[in-house]
């Protein structure tokens, strides 16, 4: 019997073995690993173990939402006019015919009346900028609150903060393309927050619109920015972030087997790879569902950008929605400085704020990381109730955020609930700090009651539900000591070590270099520990056992 091996025929008779003609495909790989050595490394990496589990999906919605982003994209663009020379409608929208207006404009509409599958491409490429953002919004809380941050995932936290910028400044610069009455208003917000800058307003400005607003070169500019520019940045930091997620291999749910030194899961190659592929076809569909059957940005009701056509009920896209909140809600707050006019009501909602919470999301993992002094690398992910004070920021946020961006819509709230948006606007002005602070206090004692639930279950074991009735005519409930591998879940955890207090002066009577920082580091360690339920010892875990066991023993 002869074994064809590629190159080589290997033989079992009397004969010697003799050289085979390798095949083409066998050939051309051949040669590639010879001088690339991807069959190594594709060799390693395809057989690479990720973890599963619904929430680990949330981050392949984003990159799908992105692939679906692409594919439309191209599609659009090859019928797409990114010009702002004045033409006049004669296209198949009789509202519009004769209408004079930009060939961006006419193109679009030209997409969604004359080109066929354009409209459904369109709405597609809309859905998915939706998913895109929100997805990544939700893969960002879902990494926060596990602790998926931590060292040595620092970057990829950064990558992720990044790619949520740029994808709502591509969202913005892909909804003010077709040169609508609803993305001109947006454009023309856009140049207001501008020129409301102190000092260098009127000149970025002047270089954004090639002149005074709308000038003839804006829609050219964004169209550069929206096909070429952002989404290479894009493209290059997913890359990153992917290289990033396979050199530090994935995070896991604690469970049996599984500590901060393995993996346990499926390999890429084939199991993953297919649900994978699976998934992508998944997100397609839905999107191409949402596209089919749900309107979004119907430009042709909107007609041409006109100034002096703006109507109240004018909302952006969702992810632009809370800073539109803020500076609905801000105070007018305005000064007057040799003769200029500093608009602290449009500067500070919409310059300053985006950028400080920008910043602060940003710099969570090493704020984190300072007060805990915590500088060892974590692969297993936490219970968002064994970290409370860290759930309860990301609570405190999300409150924050979600009451601006309601307040976005308050001229919406007013007419549907038939309520006074002056009313509305004060509560929302109050509420975007007590709300915050409730949200934080609510949630971090929720999370230290669950881990009191924990701890009792590790001891006396969960509830069954039957009462007993004792000699002397007492009831009780009875419980039952839980699953090994419920226990383990609920034990694979540390104690948390609270920093403590360093010496305000040394032996000599002097103030200690930096005391002062590490004083503010203690207290924040003991706020963020101090009312944190630990885990029970293993002599507790013994001493609980055994009082169950003869309980058992007593009713039995």
């Amino acid at each position: 019997m002869a074994i064809d091996t590629g190159r080589f025929v290997r033989s079992n008779r009397t004969q010697a073995a003799t050289a085979g003609k390798p095949s083409r495909v066998g050939g051309v790989a051949t040669w590639a690993d010879e001088r690339l050595g991807l069959g190594t490394a594709m060799k390693k990496n395809l057989r690479k173990v990720f973890p599963d589990h619904w929430s680990f999906m949330l981050g392949e919605i984003a990159l799908w939402s992105f692939v679906v982003l692409l594919l439309t994209g191209v599609f659009l663009t090859l019928w797409f006019q990114p010009s702002m020379a004045e033409v006049t409608y004669e296209g198949s929208y009789d509202p519009l015919r004769g209408i004079h207006m930009s060939q961006a404009y006419a193109s679009t509409l030209d997409i969604s009346f004359e080109v066929r599958g354009g409209l459904l491409m369109r709405q597609m490429h809309h859905w998915a900028a939706m998913l895109f953002i929100a997805a990544m919004l939700v893969h960002l809380m879902r990494v926060f609150l596990t602790g998926a941050f931590r060292k040595p995932r620092e970057l990829n936290w950064v990558i992720g903060g990044l790619l949520l910028l740029l994808g709502t400044l591509e969202g913005f610069a892909g909804y003010s393309l077709p040169d609508d009455l609803l993305s001109g208003t947006g454009l023309r917000a856009a140049d207001g927050f501008m020129k409301a800058t102190p000092v260098v307003g009127t000149y970025m400005s002047f270089f954004l619109f090639g002149g005074e607003f709308p000038g003839e070169v804006i829609i050219p500019r964004l169209y550069i920015a929206h096909v070429l520019l952002i989404p290479g940045l894009i493209l290059a930091l997913i890359t990153a972030h992917m290289l990033l997620l396979v050199y530090h291999k994935h995070t896991q749910w604690p469970g049996p087997g599984r500590t901060e030194h393995n993996v346990v899961g499926f390999p890429m190659l084939p199991v993953y790879m297919a649900k994978a592929g699976g998934f992508f076809f998944m997100v397609f569909g839905i999107t191409a569902l949402m596209g089919g059957l749900l309107a979004i940005n119907p430009v042709w009701r909107y007609g041409p950008y006109d100034p002096s056509k703006v109507t109240a009920g004018s909302q952006p896209d969702w992810y632009m929605g809370w800073p539109d909140g803020a500076l609905r809600i801000f105070p007018g707050w305005e000064s007057h400085f040799l003769g200029h006019t500093l608009s602290w009501n449009v500067f500070l909602p919409i310059i300053v704020l985006p950028g400080l919470l920008f910043t602060i999301v940003v710099l969570l993992p090493f704020l984190e990381s300072w007060v805990t002094g915590d500088k060892r690398e974590h692969h297993l992910l936490q219970r968002p109730r064994n970290a409370p004070t860290r759930t309860a920021v990301m609570a405190a946020l999300m409150t924050f955020y979600g009451l601006l961006w309601a307040a976005g819509g308050n001229d919406i709230l007013a007419i549907n609930f038939g309520l006074s948006i002056n009313a509305i606007t004060q509560f929302m002005r109050v509420a975007v700090f007590l709300g915050p602070v409730l949200a934080f206090v609510v949630t971090r004692r929720w999370c230290i009651s669950l881990q009191r639930h924990d701890n009792a279950q590790l001891l006396h074991g969960y509830e069954t539900g039957i009462i007993m009735r004792s000699a002397e005519g007492g009831y009780s409930e009875r419980h039952l000591p839980i699953n090994g591998a419920r226990a383990y879940t609920l034990t694979a955890r540390d104690r948390d070590q609270i920093h403590p207090a360093p010496p305000t002066v040394d032996d000599n009577g002097v103030r200690a270099p930096g005391s002062r920082v590490q004083a503010v580091r203690a207290r924040l360690s003991e706020k963020m520990y101090g009312h944190n339920v630990q885990k029970p010892t293993r002599e507790e875990l013994e001493e609980a056992h055994h009082h169950v066991e003869h309980e058992q023993e007593l009713k039995g």
